[in-house]
């Protein structure tokens, strides 16, 4: 079941729209085989399980940068903006859709999803620990510096004598 869908793939379909990571309803029938015209009429018959958290339709300004992004062009044939779906939309999908393979793709989506957050909060750590670590450099940078001033004229040349007072 692992050849059903290569993760890198998944991870390619997710996008990041409205600060949430989503994918699109075109994406996920293209990985569940079916056509999306058909995905979408069966959550519309079940639009009590797929509240506005859960799956929204890119405004047409979302929908234009997305065409952008992805170079395509205006025809395409779609009569409507797309629906994105969250992570609790695709999961709520396989309650949906009754196949086989609809229920093995959710499980990889799943996976990929928690893979996703697993390197996310690694990376959150390690961000932290180096700004944990640049905070405390700064205080000692603070104090290498008064040294280094202290050093650099202990060291540099005399400068020219000046003579206060009289002159004979």
């Amino acid at each position: 079941m692992n050849d059903l869908v290569p993760t890198e793939r998944i991870e390619s379909k997710i996008l990041l729209v409205r600060g949430q990571k989503v994918m699109l309803d075109r994406d996920l029938a293209e990985l569940y085989g079916v056509p999306t015209k058909s995905l979408n009429l069966s959550v519309k018959r079940n639009l009590d399980r797929f509240p506005e958290d859960f799956m929204f339709q890119l405004s047409e300004e979302e929908y234009k940068t997305l065409r952008f992004q992805f170079e395509t062009s205006k025809r395409g044939g779609r009569r409507y903006f797309p629906y994105a779906f969250t992570e609790h939309g695709i999961l709520m999908l396989s309650s949906v859709l009754n196949s086989k393979r609809a229920v093995q793709v959710n499980i990889r989506i799943m996976r990929t999803f928690t893979r996703l957050r697993q390197m996310l909060a690694t990376n959150e750590e390690l961000r932290r620990k180096i700004e944990d670590i640049e905070r405390k450099l700064g205080k000692y940078d603070i104090q290498f510096e008064a040294v280094f001033d202290v050093i650099e004229r202990l060291i540099a040349p005399p400068a020219k004598e000046i003579k206060i007072g009289f002159r004979p």
